[in-house]
């Protein structure tokens, strides 16, 4: 099944495809986010602590979404990816539905992990899908097209979710977010189709083990600083997310700002979109290892911005500066998730992409925030303290990627497929 039209561009059902998949995507995050902007009203009204909280926003997602999606991936290198990301998106829809009849935090952390299972079937079986949606030329703009969806869902997680749980509670707020996923189900149950898989040489036996085909991703030097250079800039993006609120709240003594941080969501999503449409004229212009320009700038770029802003006279004007540095700083993401498709071929896209998710979520989700307050409490402790943390965690992830991702540039060539 061929998906180019006329003159070698995109066919309007791949833009369709592509639509319903960022709109699957949206989905996704808004109910991923949904319980942080819902906690507090939770936290009063079942008596949970800090600590219950945390826990069901990070770990009992997190790890379990990290290490499932891996098998996830192998899954969709094997079986119809369509039907993979539908029954992915009932679940995880219909468990943050039943999360607003919750009494107890076993039925919450309960919710939350068949969330993380379910909604790990995603992303690896949407990469594998537009990698086979639209030609390697096209796919840095369209990873970045779809990757704007995590922006876009964390923002209207806090509109949305928010001004729900404002005007009833967060019991109806849950369920009103989750409804939606199941009706998004059946119409994607008619607009999406399953692409014949390309067979190449590297992947055209069906029969390797998932280990095998493990070994052949992460034996290729390129693929190796492309995981270490994205999850360092993840461990940074997540650091920001974890701790804007104590940045507002301790240094600016600004909590009522915190909620205006959302609207950078949507500005990330813009930002996200020109940096894969960037990489791909790069690309075109001087070599396709070029692509890798994008994550230097997001690597380097927000790093002024970081600065002036963390350490800003007043918390407006922090808000600002630090706001539009995550605009910079997090417009990687498309460009990234399009990268590692160029190291294997049709049949290993599934396990590629999770090893991509499972590195980032790993590194960026469970390790960023943890050492980031860890410096807050144990190193940087006066009243500039979290500045100061937050600072030294984004010079030295982003010195470290852009070495990585000039190392990239040399061995690319050597290991695409």
């Amino acid at each position: 099944m061929n998906f180019s039209g006329k003159n070698n561009r995109p066919d309007i059902y791949a833009l369709i495809a592509l639509l319903t998949l960022m709109l699957i995507y949206i989905c996704s995050f808004v109910d991923r986010q949904i319980i942080a902007v819902l906690a507090s009203q939770i936290r009063v009204d079942l008596n949970f602590t800090n600590t219950q909280v945390g826990v069901l926003y990070g770990p009992a997602f997190s790890l379990v979404y990290a290490f499932c999606g891996i098998f996830m991936g192998r899954m969709a290198d094997r079986f119809s990816r369509k039907y993979i990301i539908l029954s992915g998106l009932l679940i995880w829809s219909m468990m943050t539905f039943a999360s607003g009849f919750a009494n107890s935090f076993a039925f919450l952390i309960s919710a939350r992990f068949a969330i993380g299972v379910s909604q790990s079937a995603l992303s690896p079986s949407v990469y594998s899908l537009l990698a086979d949606y639209f030609k390697p030329k096209h796919r840095a703009r369209v990873f970045s097209v779809y990757a704007s969806g995590i922006f876009i869902g964390v923002g209207l997680s806090f509109l949305i979710g928010g001004s729900i749980a404002e005007n009833y509670d967060w019991r109806f707020a849950l369920k009103s977010v989750g409804l939606p996923g199941v009706g998004l189900a059946v119409l994607g149950y008619f607009l999406l189709k399953e692409p014949s898989r390309e067979t190449t040489i590297d992947s055209e036996s069906s029969d390797q083990s998932f280990f095998e085909v493990l070994s052949f991703i992460l034996k290729k030097p390129t693929v190796r600083y492309h995981l270490m250079g994205f999850s360092l800039l993840a461990l940074s993006g997540y650091s920001i997310l974890a701790f804007i609120g104590t940045i507002l709240t301790d240094v600016f003594e600004s909590s009522n700002l915190i909620s205006s941080y959302g609207w950078f969501m949507f500005a990330t999503g813009v930002s996200v979109n020109l940096s894969g449409w960037m990489a791909d004229k790069l690309a075109l212009k001087f070599g396709e290892e070029k692509r890798f320009i994008s994550g230097i700038v997001a690597a380097l770029g927000g790093l002024p911005f970081y600065f002036f802003g963390l350490f800003a006279e007043t918390a407006l004007m922090g808000l600002i500066l630090i706001g539009i540095a995550n605009v910079v700083s997090s417009s990687y993401n498309g460009v990234a998730a399009a990268l590692i498709q160029d190291f294997v071929g049709s049949k290993m896209r599934g396990v590629a992409g999770s090893v991509y998710l499972f590195v980032v979520s790993i590194v960026g989700f469970g390790i960023g925030p943890p050492v980031t307050g860890w410096l807050m409490d144990h190193i940087f402790t006066g009243s500039k303290g979290p500045s100061q943390a937050m600072f030294s965690v984004f010079l030295v992830c982003g010195i470290l990627s852009t070495a990585c991702f000039l190392k990239a540039m040399k061995s690319y060539n050597a290991d695409k497929v």
